[in-house]
């Protein structure tokens, strides 16, 4: 963490009962290419209603987002009025605002303060002593100088919050920046369309309550578009209503443990038979380059509005696109992914991403969603460029690393996460070796930790670790030598 503090302390001249104001300024926190910062005002003088504060940022920062007060920025000139429910500053009342910012090169904090367009100066009388000043003592003080306090960082909320996209990091509604931490939970993307059952392994309080043990915070919940919408090809009691009750339920507890839920779509349907094909099936059997355009904007219509009431659900759009892998170019690969429609190589109508965030928005759901990137969630690298439009400025990247990716590298990840992780926040929704050791992963979650990014473990299953990265044998929590890895790395950020 980052902390500068500044002290402003000033006499406002000019008009009768101008107001004596103090203003503390301080650096919260910050990483590469952003900060957050704190601004406290306070009213040294007769009571105000309504208030703006106005200083310039010296070194061409740019504000994201505030809190405590409306922001506004014209140049370097930045403003911030009061909210309705602060208007009222009495005498020696306090104001507290905050805000995330992005800089480059340096820092450098403000210098000068103005309330209500009123100057705030040093602090001294306003005419120079009638008597000549004695001497400096000879001898030091014995006090020695205070530093002005620094304003703390918003607190969290307590359990799950409600996560919003500022800047390149998720915050809460206290304006505090969070992270997601934890584990992927597989079952419901394959064992209702296999008519076995709607999750792999019980989904009741003692197993989620086993995955808060490890100090996770967040638990990704993949979904098959077929059973949640219902189709006749899935066994009556796996699909519809069944299957979204069941859905409803699991989030709920992952809720009521304070973790956060993401639900995701994992399976979809579509015949596809070309490059890398999981199955010839037209139903949603196996994972698709590409949602369709016909049952899957549907799916998340229906699913949006089934959580667009509870913020704290995160959405994320699509599994593991690979586009890529049908197609002859990267231009065709990522215009496919953005905008849907006839790709090429792929047989059925394709739903873009574009497509997927406004059937999303449509519904008024606000909730973060998550968009994946390009060779099975493993490509970044044209993200930026092709990523869809948001009205409600609430989107992050998805990205997904195993030891057996292209992208697998610390080499790749400065060159192609890093770029990304600077403008919008990025979540490695899938992490994972199969190696049944955690070496690989370990060097993940450094170079995520170093640049505070978000990962989840793949998966909370007792699959054998050499089959698949498997975290768990029991789900009583018991881990895999791969889980202990994650887990061990979980409960020491946390310690």
């Amino acid at each position: 963490m980052a902390s500068s503090a500044l002290a402003v302390v000033g006499t406002a001249s000019g008009a009768a009962a101008a107001p004596v104001c103090t203003v503390e300024y301080s650096v919260t926190n910050q990483w590469t290419g952003g900060f957050q910062g704190a601004l406290t005002v306070t009213n040294n003088s007769t009571a105000l209603n309504g208030w703006s504060l106005g200083f310039s940022f010296p070194a061409g920062q740019q504000v994201g987002q505030g809190w405590g007060g409306k922001w506004s920025q014209s140049g370097a000139a930045v403003t911030v009025t009061n909210e309705s429910w602060n208007a009222q500053l009495g005498a020696g009342a306090k104001a507290t605002t905050g805000f995330i910012a992005s800089w480059t090169g340096t820092n450098t904090a403000p210098a000068a303060f103005t309330l209500g367009g009123v100057p705030c100066t040093v602090d001294g009388p306003t005419t120079p002593p009638t008597t000549p000043p004695t001497d400096p003592p000879t001898t030091p003080p014995t006090t020695p100088p205070t530093t002005p306090p620094t304003s703390p960082p918003p607190t969290p909320v307590t359990g799950a919050p409600e996560l919003s996209v500022t800047g390149n990091k998720f915050t809460d509604q206290n304006g505090a920046v969070r992270r997601l931490l934890g584990v992927n939970r597989s079952g419901g993307e394959f064992m209702c369309v296999q008519g076995y059952g709607i999750w792999d392994g019980p989904a009741d309080d003692a197993s989620v309550r086993a995955i808060a043990d490890w100090k996770a915070n967040t638990v990704r919940i993949p979904l098959n578009e077929e059973c949640w919408l219902g189709l006749d090809n899935v066994k009556p009691e796996y699909r519809g209503a069944n299957y979204v009750d069941a859905v409803k339920d699991l989030v709920t507890k992952v809720l009521a443990h304070g973790m956060t839920p993401v639900v995701e779509l994992h399976w979809t349907h579509g015949q596809y038979t070309g490059n890398s094909a999981g199955c010839a099936d037209v139903h949603a059997t196996c994972q698709k380059p590409m949602p369709s355009a016909q049952y899957t904007p549907a799916f998340w219509t229906s699913v949006a509005n089934t959580f667009k009431n509870d913020r704290r659900v995160v959405l994320d759009l699509f599994n593991e696109p690979y586009p890529d892998r049908a197609t002859s170019t990267a231009t065709q690969a990522w215009t496919c992914w953005r905008d849907g429609g006839t790709c090429p190589g792929i047989g059925y109508e394709v739903a873009g991403m574009q497509d997927l965030v406004d059937a999303v928005r449509a519904t008024g759901a606000k909730n973060l969603v998550l968009v994946p990137g390009l060779a099975y969630s493993n490509d970044l690298s044209q993200w930026l460029t092709y990523r869809p439009t948001d009205p409600a400025a609430n989107l992050a990247a998805a990205w997904h690393v195993y030891n057996f990716n292209t992208c697998a590298d610390e080499t790749c990840w400065n060159n192609t996460l890093a770029p990304v992780a600077a403008q919008v926040p990025l979540l490695a929704g899938e992490i994972g070796e199969n190696t049944c050791g955690h070496a690989f992963i370990d060097r993940v979650m450094k170079w995520f930790d170093d640049r505070g990014l978000s990962y989840l473990g793949w998966t909370w299953n007792t699959w054998n670790c050499n089959s698949g990265p498997a975290l768990i044998t029991s789900y009583d929590g018991t881990p895999t030598a791969f889980g202990t890895g994650l887990r061990d790395h979980l409960r020491a950020l946390t310690s």
